[in-house]
């Protein structure tokens, strides 16, 4: 009787639920999780970054500007120091 009971013991931890495999597999999946999550919360964090500076002023917005769409202050004059030739 105490052999047959060791015997589906072990044919539990083996091939049942929540045996060895399984759980190493859960494992590896959790690591990749949690990769994933850090990448996430790094974009988040950027993003809330960017939001905030464009909430509390508008320097980002001129930064943007400036770069993105070659915008100029009124009675600026813009000059362009490319490289040389």
């Amino acid at each position: 009787m105490l052999i047959a009971l060791l015997l589906v013991f072990h044919a539990q931890l083996w091939f049942g639920r929540g045996s060895v495999g399984e759980v190493a597999q859960m494992q590896r999946k959790l690591e990749a999780q949690k990769a994933a999550n850090l990448l996430a919360l790094q974009a988040n964090e950027r993003l809330a970054s960017e939001v905030r500076d464009l909430k509390e002023g508008l320097e980002m917005v001129e930064e943007k500007a400036r770069t993105e769409l070659g915008m100029v202050k009124p009675n600026e004059i813009f000059v362009n120091l490319g490289p040389q030739k």
